[in-house]
């Protein structure tokens, strides 16, 4: 073997800053959707519990409304680091590497501008929610405590197409996300075997 892959490549400043930043990014993400789901999943069953031998919980629908959404609008970014958004895999996967790599990029930065654009329309409706001051029905707590995460969410979606671009411009093989590397994904579809 050569002893040349066995030494590991120094990381540009980029990459060490987008290795961070993923970290960090990814850490947060997770802990949101294995608390969201887990907690669902503990409050619906508890309310049915409730609701056949005792009375319902008020307050789980409005907490369970929450929970979706804070599920739905992380799961978003997550999905896009993990390169499991709508992309038109057979068009790129037809392509040569470098020009894979181009429309990776360009698809990415489209992407980035509209999460962008969603981020900052999102915060414009978290602040008229605001100013409004309506109140749940059950928990009384303002309803603009639920949106915060919708203007986080795609902040986060942002972030993470940002990095597919610095991913891409810094290292040599397309990558579809900053977590995914470009690779034709061979599915066993059945019947005979070869």
């Amino acid at each position: 073997m050569n002893e040349e892959s066995n030494v590991p490549k120094e990381q540009t400043a980029f990459q060490k800053i987008n290795k961070h930043i993923g970290t960090a990014v990814n850490g947060l993400e997770v802990s949101i959707l294995v608390f969201c789901v887990a907690a669902l999943g503990i409050l619906l069953i508890a309310n049915v519990f409730a609701r056949t031998f005792f009375q319902s919980i008020y307050f789980a629908e409005e907490v369970s409304k929450f929970l979706v959404m804070l599920t739905t609008f992380t799961g978003v970014s997550y999905g896009v680091r993990k390169a499991r958004h709508i992309r038109m895999g057979a068009f790129l996967d037809a392509m040569p590497p470098k020009m894979e790599k181009i429309f990776i990029i360009i698809i990415s930065l489209i992407s980035a501008i509209v999460m962008g654009i969603m981020t900052w329309a999102s915060y414009e409706y978290l602040m008229n929610a605001m100013s409004k001051g309506h109140m749940t029905p059950a928990l009384r707590v303002p309803k603009w405590t639920f949106y915060v995460i919708i203007p986080v969410g795609f902040g986060l979606a942002c972030i993470q197409y940002i990095r597919t671009i610095i991913k891409n411009l810094t290292e040599k093989d397309p990558w579809q996300s900053p977590d995914q590397q470009s690779e034709y994904e061979d599915e066993d579809i059945g019947g005979a075997q070869s």
